[in-house]
């Protein structure tokens, strides 16, 4: 194997991938796979699953494995050389991956396949999965129609790529070093520790914010100086956009544009009337109104009480502060003050109960209880940065059965949020055997000094989440990469072990196990606890209709697109906000530029799926209510019917299988503090 990209480990060799070698190693590659594929439905082919399927399945399987870190470093450690290799790359890819699917000699040796008999149910699901995303690729066009679906797939690839880039350069290119903290008044000591730290790091005295979450949220929460806080406002809901600090440098409006269009173009193309519609071609929901329906409900039942919740704070912060008009810039510190004075209790309270190292033992000490499970750090692993560990999962039995990298701290160069990513895929054939490994990524606070880095717990919960992503993929027993771990797996049903396992955050068996202070090992008071857990609710309404605004407006651009009037964008974002917002931002802010979900990741159309898989996670956690949240048949059925299964099976059939029953909105609510 004499390619860069691909280690006989079958690890990334990040030491080894140079940018320069990315084009041509992937041109091999590509080459490789176009030969295989002419070989494998060749005239005198006789396609069977043994004979056609595997070694198709291993051959996608080595490209995704060359390809995956070079997208990840692309988004972990990106630099020029690396984004300008990536980019070359995109093309080629994504032409590769529309030829392959409107490859017809292809189609029909899949249907050929799918024919015989003697086939398992986790084979049946991944070539009726296949043969469906042939339809999908335009494989029925005709041949001037295939060349156009092929040009809007490479102009969307790259599109997205370039939307991406512009959001990640905006977010780098502004800071404000202050030269002492006169203007920090109300900062925690993590956060001043932190602005210091990065006024070091970058050659500078003084403190430095920055539009990276953890500089930024803590001077939105915590910050008495008004006007510090609307100048951060400004620069992050202005970010890549013809607004703000840096207006029409890295603008992305045009590039949201071209985006919808040529979605709604590529729609048509295939049959369907909107992009909404093509979307839901692989997703559990049915049709288009079924989804408005969804959230319109969840709507209706949330909308009341999150504008009492504002009211109530914008009374306070009126009664208490003396602020007569409450802005958007002053939303999230008056809601932590009164946070505090009903609960006695904020996010930096809790914040020296749950040091990293801690509550990564507690997180595997909870799902080592919940799966019968065993994970252990192993050292010397090659990785892309000093901070980044690498861990693996093993069963009761010993058995490996997975691995994964965690980076877990914010830095420059290195994309916002949190999420898992694919590394490696499970396959298991007579001839070759491969395991699951993940990357899990993450933007805390890295460590100050002697402080290890303290995390709140709402980034407790990001943990749990990105981690349920992980056990999903690591935990697979399918053997087909295609519906292995994630794979095959509705969009709108993949985030149900992520948020589901967000729900021992909140336990007291579980936080016992790791919420510790990182100075004296004391655990978590019983009193903070109970404050907690009644202020676990706080402004639940508000946080329902900021997501359902999101959700909404996502469906209904693409579902509305309409080619004589453009996407609307922003007039569809009013809309959407008259109905369910509850405090509107200023005609200067630019939240679509900034929506990475839907036009540079893989939510478009689909952003619903968050509140959808909700439906689902609590439901799910309600059988652990009744039965106990450690209850370890319970916990061996989730695994062996959800987490084990991946993309095998129907993912309705799954749960049902794991529940009993359908699920209902009932714990949802519930979980919220919602009436129903």
């Amino acid at each position: 194997m004499d390619n860069p990209l691909l280690s006989m480990t079958g690890l990334p060799p990040f030491s080894r991938i140079e940018p320069e070698h990315v084009e041509p190693a992937i041109d091999r590659l590509l080459a490789d796979c176009r030969a295989r594929i002419a070989e494998l439905t060749g005239p005198d082919r006789l396609p069977t699953w043994e004979s056609f399927v595997e070694p198709l399945e291993i051959l996608d399987d080595r490209l995704s494995r060359a390809w995956s870190p070079v997208s990840h470093l692309n988004g972990v450690v990106n630099g020029e050389a690396l984004r300008a290799a990536y980019n070359a790359c995109l093309p080629k890819l994504t032409d590769y991956g529309t030829e392959v699917g409107q490859n017809e000699a292809l189609f029909r040796a899949y249907q050929a396949v799918a024919a015989q008999e003697h086939l398992n149910p986790a084979q049946r699901k991944l070539l009726a999965n296949a043969l469906r995303d042939f339809h999908l690729s335009g494989v029925d066009l005709p041949a001037d129609k295939k060349a156009r679906y092929r040009e809007i797939s490479q102009e969307l690839s790259q599109l997205t790529s370039r939307y991406s880039d512009n959001l990640l350069d905006a977010t780098n290119a502004w800071s404000l070093l202050l030269p002492d903290d006169s203007r920090l008044a109300g900062l925690p000591e993590s956060a001043m520790g932190l602005a210091a730290q990065t006024a070091s790091e970058r050659g500078e005295t003084g403190f430095m914010l920055t539009l990276d979450l953890p500089s930024y949220i803590p001077v939105m929460t915590y910050a008495e100086d008004r006007a510090l806080r609307r100048e951060l406002y400004e620069a992050y809901g202005t970010r890549a956009s013809d607004q703000g600090p840096h207006a029409g440098r890295w603008d992305n409006g045009a590039i949201i544009e071209r985006i919808l269009a040529l979605r709604h173009e590529l729609a048509q193309l295939l049959g369907f009337a909107n992009f909404a519609e093509r979307s839901l071609a692989t997703k559990m929901a049915r049709s288009a109104g079924e989804v408005i329906a969804f959230l319109e409900d969840l709507a209706a039942r949330s909308v009341a009480q999150a504008r009492a919740e504002l009211s109530e704070v914008a009374a306070f912060a009126r009664d208490h502060h003396g602020l007569e008009q409450l802005e958007p810039w002053d939303l999230a510190y008056y809601s932590e003050r009164l946070r505090m004075h009903r609960y006695a209790i904020g996010q930096e309270e809790l914040r020296p109960y749950f040091p990293l190292p801690g509550v990564l033992n507690g997180l595997f000490g909870v799902v080592e209880r919940l799966f019968d499970l065993r994970i252990e750090e192993v050292t010397g692993v090659d990785t892309w940065h000093p901070d980044v560990r690498f861990f693996e999962i093993r069963d009761g039995q010993g058995v490996l059965r997975g691995q994964f990298y965690l980076d877990a701290f914010a830095r420059q160069r290195k994309r916002g949020g949190a999420w898992m990513d694919v590394c490696t895929n499970r396959i298991h054939t007579p001839t070759y055997d491969q395991l699951p490994v993940a990357y899990l990524v993450c933007n805390f606070t890295p460590p100050v000094g002697d402080m290890p880095s303290l995390l709140t717990h709402g980034e407790v919960e990001t943990l749990f989440h990105e981690f349920g992503h992980g056990l999903h993929h690591n935990l697979t027993k399918v053997d087909y990469p295609a519906v292995a771990g994630i794979n095959g797996v509705p969009w709108d049903a993949v985030e149900l072990p992520s948020q589901f396992l967000e729900n021992w955050c909140w336990e007291r068996a579980s936080l016992d196990l790791f919420a510790a202070h990182w100075q004296t090992g004391a655990p978590l008071p019983e009193d903070l606890y109970e404050r907690m857990i009644a202020a676990k609710n706080f402004q639940s309404g508000m946080q329902m209709v900021r997501q359902l605004e999101f959700a909404l407006f996502d469906f209904r651009v693409h579902l509305e697109y309409d080619p004589a009037r453009g996407g609307r964008v922003y007039e569809i974002l009013d809309q959407v906000r008259d109905q369910v917002a509850v405090m509107k931002p200023p005609a200067f802010h630019r939240f679509a530029h900034g929506f990475s979900h839907i036009f540079s990741g893989g939510y478009a159309a689909g952003y619903y799926s968050y509140k959808w898989a909700e439906v689902l996670s609590a439901d799910a956690f309600s059988l652990f209510e009744e039965r106990g949240v450690f209850d370890t048949e319970t916990g061996r059925s989730f695994r062996e019917q959800i987490l084990e299964q991946g993309g095998s099976a129907d993912a309705m059939d799954l749960y049902v299988r794991f529940r009993g029953r359908e699920p209902t909105v009932d714990a949802l609510l519930r979980h919220s503090g919602i009436a129903a």
